[in-house]
C-alpha cells in the first residue's frame, strides 16, 4: 500500500471484502477517527485500509490546494489498490472533504463500489448555507451512508435530508445525537453504528 500512502487494518482470517477510507481536509490518515472505524471494519472480518490524498503526501500539514483532481485520482488509484487484495465488495468514503471527493468520484469519475460511507458530510461552509454542496449527488447510484452530527456547523440535520434524498439510490442517515464535525461522542460506538449502516446497505 505504499504507493498510496495507505496503512492496512487487516482481519483474523481472509477478508470478506475491502474498505477505503480517508481524511479531512485539515487532517491525515492518522485521524482517530479513521482509525477507530478502521479497526472496526477489521474486526468484523473486512480489510481496512486508510490513507493519505495527494495533497497530503505532498506537504505534512495544511489544507488542500489547487485543484481536487489530483486528489480524486488518488481516490481512484487507492480504490484499485484494496480492490487488489480481496474478492468480494468494496466500500469506500471519508470524513468531510475526503468524503466529498469520493462521492464526485463515484458521480463523475466512474469509481464502482458497493457502499459509499460519508462522515460528516461539508454541505456548505459553516454559516454559508447558500454556498451549496449538492450538485453531483442526483449523479450517485450507489448506496451511501451518511454520518452526520446533530451540531455539525457545516450542516444540519435537517438540510441533510433533502440533501440525501438527491443520491440515485438507498441512503441511510445516522445521526449522532450532539456531534459537531469530528463525530465525537461519550455516548454512542460512533465506529460500530457506522459499520452496522454500512453493511445494512450491502443487502
Amino acid at each position: 500500500m505504499d504507493q498510496i500512502a495507505g496503512i492496512v487494518h487487516e482481519p483474523a482470517g481472509t477478508a470478506v471484502g475491502a474498505v477505503a477510507l480517508t481524511h479531512g481536509a485539515g487532517g491525515s490518515r492518522e485521524s482517530p477517527l479513521l482509525q477507530a472505524i478502521c479497526e472496526q471494519w477489521a474486526r468484523r472480518g473486512w480489510l481496512a485500509v486508510r490513507y493519505n490524498l495527494p495533497y497530503r503526501r505532498r506537504r505534512p500539514k495544511g489544507p488542500p490546494s489547487g485543484s481536487s483532481a489530483a486528489d480524486r485520482a488518488g481516490i481512484l488509484d487507492a480504490v484499485a489498490a484494496v480492490r487488489d487484495f480481496v474478492d468480494g465488495p468494496v466500500i469506500a468514503g471519508g470524513h468531510s472533504y475526503g468524503g466529498r471527493l469520493t462521492s464526485m468520484a463515484v458521480a463523475d469519475d466512474g469509481l464502482d463500489l458497493d457502499v459509499l460511507t460519508l462522515f460528516s458530510y461539508p454541505l456548505h461552509p459553516p454559516g454559508k448555507p447558500e454556498r451549496a454542496r449538492t450538485e453531483h449527488l442526483p449523479r450517485i447510484a450507489v448506496p451511501t451512508v451518511f454520518t452526520h452530527g446533530t451540531a455539525d456547523p457545516f450542516g444540519s440535520i435537517t438540510e441533510l435530508r433533502p440533501a440525501a434524498a438527491l443520491v440515485a439510490a438507498e441512503t441511510r442517515i445516522l445521526e449522532i445525537t450532539g456531534a459537531r464535525h469530528d463525530l465525537g461522542s461519550k455516548k454512542l460506538d460512533v465506529p460500530a453504528l457506522a459499520v452496522d449502516a454500512a453493511l445494512g446497505l450491502l443487502g
